[in-house]
């Protein structure tokens, strides 16, 4: 099998990188900056977005955590990072995110990390029935696009806070989204409220995502803390335009077909809103990524969208740390309402 190469790897800018006011800082995806001596963690790291944005990060030199549900499929993936990027640090966290306990149990084990220097929150169950629920009685999408990570992030945050007060570089939790959400006709009011359509409970799961992801992030400004919070869409990743993995992306996995092909990219290209946003200097907390015309291409910043009114955000908080089991550890941060 033929080698991709492994990405080029720039010293790393400062991370307080000033930028050119009014004019966006071009992004090279095969490019990126050093990032050895970083540890990432990557959810749903055995298949599409999640494993090419591992093996990317990994091929930058970062030590990346793999977690996913599976042990085989976890294995798997580490070997078709390792024959792309040899020599790479991986290691493997398995987590259930239809699971509170598992949840709980792979949040402990993160915890004990030296460090924990980005967080890609891009696992989730794709099943599209409405009426599937995760062990703890939950809808799918909810408990495991936005419940799931809640718990993820209250478990990780005490390092990740850790993390950039030893280092004096603000680490990144990165939510990852989806176009959709901008087809949204009502802000989010209750984060209970579903919809019998797949998609639609798909796409309030993840404006639920967009809204605990830059709240997050004010939060952490408010209380003057250093970890960023930032969220990506990814645009459209279809299997047919993806590069072949052995056991992740070949002959053995079947391949969805999708309408969008002859115009979409590949699932190692809608990695990269997420990897630009762990990996370059210049990304701040608070800010979205998109590909360049919303559906593929290199990702620029995007403009967020008010999905909640403002005096339901923190009503909104609450209820996902209730669903969760957790409270998000930020100290000194007020709400918003």
């Amino acid at each position: 099998m033929a080698r991709t190469p492994r990405t080029t790897r720039r010293t790393p800018a400062a991370p307080d990188t000033p930028r050119v006011p009014g004019r966006e800082e071009a992004w090279d995806p095969a490019g990126l900056d050093d990032q050895r001596g970083r540890t990432v963690v990557v959810t749903g790291a055995t298949s599409g977005i999640g494993y090419f944005a591992a093996e990317q990060l990994a091929g930058a030199g970062a030590h990346v955590v793999l977690a996913g549900r599976s042990p085989a499929r976890l294995r798997t993936a580490r070997a078709a990072i390792l024959e792309q990027v040899p020599g790479a640090a991986v290691d493997e966290v398995v987590v259930d995110l239809a699971s509170r306990a598992s949840v709980a149990g792979a949040a402990a084990e993160l915890a004990g990390l030296d460090r924990i220097d980005g967080l890609l929150l891009n696992g989730g169950s794709m099943a599209m029935k409405a009426s599937e629920t995760t062990e703890d009685g939950l809808p799918m999408q909810l408990g495991t696009h936005v419940v799931a990570n809640v718990a993820l992030v209250a478990g990780t945050l005490p390092l990740l806070l850790r993390t950039g007060r030893d280092t004096g570089v603000p680490p990144r939790i990165v939510h990852t989204s989806t176009g959709f959400v901008e087809r949204l006709r009502r802000p989010l009011t209750d984060a209970l409220r579903t919809s019998g359509f797949g998609l639609v409970a798909y796409t309030r799961a993840k404006a639920l995502t967009e809204v605990f992801g830059f709240e997050l992030d004010r939060r952490l400004r408010a209380a003057g803390e250093p970890v960023h919070s930032l969220v990506v869409r990814p645009g459209v990743g279809v299997d047919a335009r993806t590069p072949r993995r052995a056991g992740v992306r070949d002959e053995t996995v079947p391949g969805r077909r999708n309408p969008y092909t002859p115009w979409a990219q590949g699932k190692d290209a809608a990695a990269w809103p997420a990897v630009r946003a762990l990996t370059d200097p210049r990304a701040r907390g608070g800010e979205l990524y998109v590909p360049e015309n919303g559906v593929r291409g290199v990702p620029v910043r995007g403009e967020p969208r008010a999905l909640a009114a403002p005096d339901r955000v923190g009503h909104l908080w609450r209820q996902l740390e209730e669903l969760a089991g957790v409270t998000v550890p930020v100290p000194g941060a007020g709400s918003p309402g």
